[in-house]
């Protein structure tokens, strides 16, 4: 049986005149691209150059909402109140499908950004407030996270379409958690390593934890993080080893309106 993966991104994370990695060659090697939506980064105008340049390649728009935290690039875990948690992650993926329909796409899925990712998935109550969102937004909505975690139940209570993300680039606990970014050795920038564990991951075939043992991962999506060292080569080598193993690369969540 032929293997299908997504692979997504990290894009629009520039701010004003301040740019941060290459989307447009980001865009020609991904399959979905997670937009920022202004708290983390972004502002306006990326965020509608990023949603129209993936509109004209036929590359899925995801909102990567985040805490209200341009200063610490949304990496630093916030005590938000689930009240206003939910109204910062409403106001966030409203803001990006207006400007995503304007650019002739609009929101196929949502997937939180740094800090905001790693607490829902261990805090039941933020996970709650996030899922309430995005069930407000649109009910069904399509989100990625971690799987087996206080963010899935919450999500598929709240009725939303939950699809478990790996990372190419990061390093796994033997739980399949990942490593924390503030310990040596949690990201992995071995070309060669990354793209293998790229096809192992779509196979549902085993890679190797921080611990030297065997986990098994079963994503529906990939990311490659467009923010580090020859992110654009390492993309670009894990999509053409994907191909190169017969992997099939496609949207893990349909651009509503252009489902088949």
């Amino acid at each position: 049986m032929t293997a299908t993966i997504d692979l997504n991104a990290d894009l629009g994370e520039g701010l004003g005149a301040w740019t941060m990695g290459d989307d447009a060659a980001l865009l020609g090697v991904v399959s979905s691209a997670n937009v920022a939506t202004g708290f983390h980064a972004g502002d306006p105008t990326i965020m509608r150059r990023t949603c129209a340049a993936a509109a004209e390649r036929g590359v899925s728009v995801g909102a990567h909402v985040a805490y209200r935290d341009l200063h610490g690039f949304g990496r630093r875990a916030l005590a938000v109140d689930p009240e206003d948690l939910t109204a910062d992650v409403l106001y966030q993926v409203s803001a990006l499908e207006g400007i995503a329909r304007a650019a002739g796409t609009q929101v196929a899925y949502c997937k939180p950004h740094g800090a905001l990712y790693n607490t829902i998935a261990k805090d039941p109550a933020q996970a709650a407030a996030t899922a309430e969102a995005l069930a407000a937004f649109r009910p069904g909505l399509t989100v990625l996270g971690l799987p087996g975690t206080p963010w899935q139940e919450a999500a598929e209570a709240a009725g939303l379409r939950f699809v478990a993300e790996a990372f190419a680039d990061r390093a796994y606990t033997p739980a399949g958690q990942l490593v924390p970014r503030s310990q040596p050795g949690s990201v992995l920038h071995d070309v060669d390593e990354i793209t293998a564990r790229c096809v192992a991951m779509a196979r549902g075939e085993a890679v190797t934890d921080v611990e030297g043992g065997q986990l098994v991962l079963t994503p529906g999506s990939i990311c490659v993080h467009g923010d580090t060292p020859g992110a654009v080569e390492i993309a670009r080598a894990a999509r053409a080893a994907l191909e190169q193993a017969g992997v099939t690369l496609a949207p893990f969540a349909a651009t509503p309106g252009r489902e088949g």
